[in-house]
């Protein structure tokens, strides 16, 4: 919309996006209602959330001794989660434009106009400070530089990236991984090889979890003009990303029984590793094969089995 001044200078104003996809309930829900809590609780992201907790948890209590500080685990847990639902609200304040033109997200508060673009920005502002907040004054600094680097990288490189190169979903693994690395500072004050296993695990899971949600909704990201599959063409592009997620999963065989090989866990958790390390490779070598929307989904849920039963192993098995 143009605008002519009394000074006759034209000045165009960027207009908020519209949802294209009809979503129910798309008006500004009223103060204090259920549907303003469902709408800011949408803004954190709670599905993300569960697996960044899981995955503080287990670096936290790896690096406890026998007698766990209930406490200290209370407020890594709390602020971790505060930072993690702040990035959340952030990520789609910068994105309700692209989740306008996605199916998938076209419902969400933003582009759907139940919330206002301001008030997801002050909410997410407020929830990384205040879980920065919390980090620092209950635990130590260190965590919470971990915790609010891993925001600044998630927003400031990923989301942008996301638009212009594939290369974003490695740029964007690098904070993803970053939760057991941020239990683990919250113990020691400090990082370890074992810590640093925790995040290699973390690291190569991403990828054939998120290249799987790429391929099912790759027209909607196309739509939105978002590059998170490799190659340009579709046939190239589809060997390309069967090339990452084989090799990944193959990586992530001998990465996964470090924990065992270096005596920090026992036999139940090496054949239990590597069983679910070689059924997660299955699944990503039948869709790398086939490449079909129905293989793409087995395989994403095949992700979501696998990581919570190898962490849980690792800490019902592990050795001090």
């Amino acid at each position: 919309m143009t605008q002519v001044h009394p000074r006759g200078a034209a000045r165009t104003h960027r207009r908020e996006p519209v949802s294209l996809v009809p979503c129910p309930g798309s008006r500004m829900p009223r103060p204090f209602s259920f549907q303003l809590l469902a709408d800011y609780w949408t803004l954190t992201k709670p599905e993300v959330n569960l697996l960044v907790l899981v995955s503080t948890l287990v670096g936290f209590d790896l690096a406890s001794s026998a007698h766990l500080s209930g406490w200290l685990l209370l407020h890594t847990l709390m602020g971790t989660l505060l930072v993690a639902s702040g990035t959340g609200a952030l990520n789609q304040y910068l994105e309700r434009r692209t989740d306008a033109l996605m199916r998938r997200t076209a419902c969400r508060p933003l582009p759907a106009g139940r919330l206002s673009p301001t008030a997801a920005l002050v909410f997410g502002l407020e929830l990384a400070l205040l879980g920065g907040a919390e980090l620092w004054l209950a635990a130590n600094l260190l965590t919470s530089l971990l915790a609010l680097a891993t925001l600044a990288t998630y927003l400031l490189f990923y989301t942008p990236l996301k638009s212009r190169t594939p290369l974003c979903t490695l740029v964007g693994a690098f904070p993803g991984a970053m939760p057991p690395l941020i239990g683990w500072a919250a113990v020691r004050n400090g990082l370890s090889v074992q810590a640093w296993v925790l995040y290699g695990i973390l690291f190569l899971w991403q990828f054939p979890h998120l290249l799987a949600i790429a391929w099912m909704y790759r027209e909607d990201y196309a739509r939105a003009g978002l590059r998170l599959l490799p190659g340009r063409e579709p046939a190239a592009r589809g060997r390309a990303t069967a090339r990452q997620v084989l090799g990944c999963a193959l990586a992530l065989l001998p990465i996964s029984l470090v924990p065992a090989l270096a005596r920090h866990a026992g036999m139940v958790y090496l054949v239990g590793s590597g069983v679910l390390g070689l059924g997660f490779f299955y699944y990503a070598a039948r869709w790398a094969a086939a490449r079909t929307n129905v293989f793409a989904r087995q395989l994403l849920a095949a992700s979501i089995v696998y990581l919570p039963l190898v962490f849980t192993l690792l800490m019902l098995d592990r050795t001090l």
